[in-house]
């Protein structure tokens, strides 16, 4: 499903999945800005993504989840390893699904925060 599509191309990997709470990780290499730190973006992707994942999870077939906001606020850097991100259902609903996603270092720091609303409807 995820081939060929951008969370492929920075390196997400799923960890766990389902309605209520997706895990991800991503590497740091190849997702960093010019000055070696991963680049605030590249959270914001891996965050979407999660946020999705669940949002679609819960929509169930023949449905589907598009995020209508997301907002991030980047705590530290990251300049190495993989970070990962959990997300956690806030509100699900028939229309509406939104999660906090939180991105931690691998010393288990939050790098970033953030919360995304998908509109769901029908595929």
């Amino acid at each position: 499903m995820h081939d060929g599509t951008l969370a492929s191309r920075v390196g997400i990997e799923f960890l766990e999945a389902g309605p209520d709470r997706v895990v991800g990780r991503m590497p740091v290499e190849g997702n960093t800005q010019p000055y070696g730190l991963l680049h605030g973006g590249a959270s914001v992707v891996l965050a979407e993504t999660l946020g999705s994942v669940a949002a679609a999870i819960h929509a169930g077939p023949g449905r589907i989840a598009v995020g209508v906001e997301i907002n991030a606020t980047h705590h530290r850097s990251a300049r190495s390893g993989h970070v990962t991100g959990v997300a956690t259902k806030l509100h699900a609903g028939r229309t509406l699904a939104t999660y906090d996603i939180e991105i931690t270092d691998e010393e288990g720091r939050r790098v970033c925060t953030s919360r995304l609303t998908c509109m769901l409807r029908d595929a």
